[in-house]
């Protein structure tokens, strides 16, 4: 019996076809990264002004609490901290962390934050995770001495392209008038309390 000769393809046949392929991957890639990065924009830019506006909250009562971005980054300020815009040339993309940290001596706050950060899935997914995170005590250790002990709750977890804007806009208001009342009464437990009993407990980690 007879084999049917297959056809052979040229060197430089076969490489068309690659060079086809590898182009149309680029594009799609292009594509979705320019996506990605126009939603993250948007993104970032309404958590920097929805946390600005958090940090003028707690300022108005005395709290120090900082921020991150830190406000020259993004900001002009016409009148300090109540008057401001944006600077008209500055990359919201580029953020990939925005949180407020508690800077109060008082109950062992130092450290509570609320944080917003971005990672990317073992698929490759682009993803925003929002998180509420507190020292709870201090451990010593043989060979390092000292550390705090930080406990992670999970806020909030999508994938960028499905993030929901008014639903972190209601994460954000329970957090934070659990967090005002607990500086108001000056009881952190308030605080607290609220965080382990409402959101899903994460990773616990020494610092």
């Amino acid at each position: 019996m007879v084999k049917a000769e297959q056809k052979t393809q040229s060197p430089s046949d076969w490489f068309r076809e690659l060079e086809e392929e590898l182009q149309k991957k680029t594009e799609e890639i292009i594509q979705s990264s320019g996506e990605e990065r126009s939603r993250k924009m948007e993104i970032n830019r309404t958590l920097v002004e929805d946390f600005m506006l958090i940090w003028d909250k707690f300022n108005d009562i005395h709290v120090h609490i900082t921020m991150d971005p830190p406000h020259n980054l993004y900001a002009t300020f016409k009148n300090y901290p109540k008057e401001w815009e944006f600077k008209p040339d500055f990359d919201f993309s580029t953020i990939n962390t925005v949180q407020l940290v508690d800077k109060t001596q008082a109950q062992g706050r130092v450290g509570d934050s609320i944080k917003f950060t971005y990672y990317t899935d073992e698929k490759g997914v682009l993803h925003l995770r929002g998180i509420f995170e507190y020292c709870e005590g201090e451990n010593y250790y043989k060979y390092s001495g000292w550390k705090r002990i930080f406990n992670v709750h999970v806020l909030y977890d999508a994938p960028v392209n499905k993030v929901d804007i008014d639903r972190i806009h209601y994460i954000l208001a329970d957090v934070v008038k659990s967090w005002y009342e607990s500086h108001l009464k000056k009881n952190r437990d308030i605080l607290l309390a609220h965080i382990k009993n409402t959101y899903e407990k994460g990773e616990t980690y020494t610092q």
